[in-house]
């Protein structure tokens, strides 16, 4: 990892230090919007909605914040990378970490000079999803063109590293954040630091100024946007956000991966409602919890899998992925990944704490690993060039299914152990990407079919 890999004719020769310097100031962004996310939770549920009789009011909040940002994320994404294909991606990109920065700045004032009302909340973290989305499209199709072919499942590898270290970092670093304020006081502190409420507008201070750390690195950088291939007229923004649906069901292969994808998210995004019930009625009440509290079983469950992720990305950072037959590197991670669901809901049911842990752990190894080699497939089929409007539909379609997940794992949650629907969805996920290893049409997924279209060749529609 300490040399960077010789430049292909694919890739300019500083290309490889060039996504090390994109991705260095992009994983100190995404863990200050780890700690910025937890800082909100933290205010929904101490500051804004403290009191028990407003359990509703804050399980209100807490869903519409999340779908907020969630929502805009997803459907803001066609546009996202319609304009991503048309525009400079380096403008895009710096663009949005100034607007991110001045959006947290935004929050700070929010947080401590009023109280806003949940619709202002749900706004904010909708913006915040939208800017994300932008910055997202032009970024994951800018480092495709910065890393040699063969060094591509390394580097998106590494990218897998950044969501895992904060989702393990984050928290703690957060609540050390919120406590501070209250330290200062009974130490004798800073009398600004003492005179703050919480450490809520600290944690999203901290992320705005990651946004302009991002937003400096970037400035600095030479990163190309690639001239598109036009046949004719110049196509519409309507016609560019159509091209990614057209690009993707003319080629079977992409599709059923994508699909695949899709249903692998209904069986496992619901897990964020299924954890904290598992640990409450199985884990919490049983021998093999060793007397933990709620909150220090959840934490320990949600640190193994992020501890897993973690490895998982080093992993595959540090192998480089596989060069060819690419997805095998998808669908076994797949079957494992289903099995080791299945086991967690299983053991879970059993009280097993310690083993529930490991389990989660598995999963969160086998991760980033198809991950990294699903984008890597994708990279190597999609020209640079049209990879803003064929991958913002992609993610669209594939993430569909994550909030319907949640709202599924609620409503059988209230009638099934969840440890019971861990075990099902694990089983069925493995299923799905057991029979797709069988699947004729995804196997030939890494060869090409046929010639990308011309983008102005499609305004006949």
């Amino acid at each position: 990892m300490n040399a960077a890999p010789a430049a292909a004719p694919d890739a300019p020769p500083n290309g490889w230090r060039t996504f090390l310097w994109l991705w260095g100031s992009q994983a100190l962004s995404v863990l200050g919007g780890g700690l910025s996310g937890f800082a909100m939770n933290i205010y929904l549920t101490q500051t804004r909605f403290p009191l028990e009789s407003q359990r509703a009011e804050l399980a209100a909040a807490l869903s519409l914040t999340a779908l907020g940002w969630t929502f805009a994320a997803i459907f803001g994404a066609p546009l996202a990378g319609a304009l991503a294909d048309r525009w400079d991606r380096r403008r895009i990109m710096l663009t949005c970490d100034l607007l991110g920065a001045l959006l947290l700045a935004g929050g700070v004032a929010l947080v401590t000079l009023t109280t806003p009302p949940v619709w202002a909340l749900v706004a904010y973290t909708a913006a915040l999803g939208l800017v994300g989305t932008f910055h997202g499209s032009a970024f994951d199709t800018s480092y495709a063109l910065l890393v040699p072919r063969a060094q591509l499942p390394r580097a998106n590898g590494m990218m897998q590293t950044i969501w895992s270290l904060s989702g393990l970092l984050s928290p703690a670093l957060a609540a050390l954040l919120i406590g501070l304020p209250a330290l200062a006081r009974s130490g004798g502190g800073p009398a600004w630091l003492a005179g703050i409420r919480d450490g809520v507008p600290l944690a999203f201070a901290i992320d705005g100024a990651t946004f302009l750390l991002a937003a400096l690195v970037i400035w600095r950088l030479r990163i190309p946007s690639p001239p598109r291939r036009e046949a004719g007229p110049r196509p519409s923004l309507g016609q560019d956000m159509r091209f990614g649906w057209k690009f993707i069901f003319s080629r079977p292969p992409l599709l059923h991966l994508l699909l695949t994808f899709a249903a692998v998210n209904l069986l496992t995004s619901g897990v964020g409602v299924l954890h904290p019930l598992l640990v409450r009625f199985a884990l919490v009440p049983s021998e093999g919890a060793g007397g933990l509290s709620q909150e220090a079983a959840l934490a320990t469950l949600w640190t193994a899998m992020s501890a897993g992720g973690l490895a998982g990305g080093l992993l595959v950072s540090a192998w480089g992925g596989l060069k060819r037959r690419r997805v095998l590197g998808v669908l076994v991670p797949m079957v494992l990944a289903g099995t080791a669901q299945a086991a967690s809901g299983a053991l879970g049911h059993l009280g097993m704490l310690v083993p529930v842990c490991i389990a989660v752990a598995c999963f969160g190894v086998m991760t980033p690993i198809m991950n990294a080699h699903s984008q890597a497939i994708w990279q190597s089929q999609v020209p640079p060039d049209m990879q803003g409007r064929v991958f913002s539909v992609r993610r669209l379609i594939a993430q569909f299914t994550a909030p319907v997940s949640t709202a599924l794992a609620g409503l059988l949650a209230a009638r099934y152990a969840p440890g019971g629907i861990l075990l099902w969805a694990g089983l069925l996920m493995g299923l799905v990407a057991g029979a797709q290893l069988l699947n004729p049409v995804i196997r030939r997924v890494e060869v090409t079919l046929a010639p990308a279209p011309v983008a102005g060749a499609e305004v006949s529609g």
